[in-house]
């Protein structure tokens, strides 16, 4: 039996659906996170499981317990917001303590707890000072330890990182997996960031307009995206227009000139099908080597790797080659494109 369930959830403000019908089953000790454009509603889902926002109709329970319509104060989970919410008169140590004086914990547990949550987040030298005297990704841990030091069966994390720069952002991510993982705390993440989702999470739930497009490990979701949707918003992706035909008793896609063999049964002849292949499986060959040509239109410096765009009969396709020894292509030269079969995905 999964530790937090939602079954068919659903919040409607008015005739506006915010999220439909959500079914979803968490694992004790599971990292999973909620993926999506801004308005998608995942962040109404997390307020729904944290009591914040009442449910339109649907139920959820943790750990056996329907909690549903239970306060917020009484579910005990741990929330970090995207504002980190601390209070500004209190010090670090009294900012992590605040949740078990509101429980009533012994004074000397409540120093014990304290202690080992700010040693966690590794903070103990930061104890009396306030939160205007720490940095955004101090702020960041001191928000996470207050969260943990009560023990939560799931904590909730809001856009955790929205607020730190690039490289302390990927820091964080890391230290944040680490954490997670040492303590076994169940956790659900809210964020728009996928590069976050499919580094932190074990199972990453992508939404869209309200609803769960498709709930899969990082490495699954990127290698076999189901929908033209994910296959854009987790990771960059070409996309080739093809058309369903049957060919010497074969049924393939037909990619303005391009094939693909597919499993006969599943598709219609004339069926019009999208095609993705993802930038790092396109290899740069000489000319007429490959499947197809193209001229390069522009080229950007990544740093590790280089980034081309390449107009080709079947349109524009964008292409990463890792900065290596070889000379990079020019802007205005031509070149050869070559993948393999198992690097195209046909999407529903």
């Amino acid at each position: 039996m999964s530790f937090l369930t939602l079954t068919n959830l659903s919040k409607f403000y008015g005739s506006q659906c915010a999220v439909e019908d959500m079914n979803l089953s968490v694992e004790k000790g599971e990292f999973l996170t909620l993926l999506g454009p801004s308005g998608c509603g995942k962040t109404t889902t997390l307020q729904m499981i944290a009591g914040f926002v009442e449910a339109s109709h649907g139920k959820i329970c943790l750990d056996g317990k329907n909690i549903t319509h239970s306060p917020p104060n009484t579910r005990g989970l741990g929330i970090v917001f995207q504002s980190y919410a601390l209070f500004p008169h209190m010090t670090v140590s009294q900012n992590v303590s605040f949740g078990l004086e509101m429980r009533a914990v012994a004074k000397r547990e409540r120093a014990d707890r304290v202690a080992s949550a700010l040693s966690l987040v590794h903070l103990d030298e930061l104890a009396q000072r306030y939160p205007r005297e720490l940095s955004g990704g101090q702020r960041q841990r001191v928000a996470l330890a207050r969260a943990l030091v009560i023990e939560p069966p799931v904590l909730l994390l809001d856009e955790p990182l929205s607020n730190l720069d690039a490289k302390l952002r990927e820091e964080m991510q890391f230290e944040l997996r680490q954490i997670q993982r040492k303590v076994g705390t169940t956790t659900i993440m809210v964020t728009h960031d996928q590069t976050e989702a499919m580094s932190l999470s074990d199972r990453v739930v992508v939404m869209q307009a309200g609803r769960v497009t498709q709930i899969d490990k990082p490495f699954t979701l990127y290698e076999n995206p189901q929908t033209q949707f994910i296959s854009k918003f987790v990771g960059k992706a070409n996309l080739l227009q093809g058309q369903v035909i049957h060919n010497d008793g074969d049924c393939c896609i037909d990619m303005r000139g391009l094939k693909l063999k597919v499993a006969s049964g599943l598709w219609v002849e004339g069926q019009a099908v999208m095609v993705s292949v993802r930038p790092e499986k396109i290899q740069c060959v000489a000319q007429g080597a490959g499947r197809v040509d193209g001229l390069v239109m522009a080229r950007f410096f990544l740093g590790s790797q280089w980034l081309y765009q390449v107009e080709t009969a079947q349109g524009l396709l964008t292409i990463t080659c890792a900065n290596n020894d070889t000379s990079p292509l020019n802007e205005g030269q031509s070149t050869g494109l070559d993948w393999s079969d198992e690097a195209m995905r046909v999407l529903s």
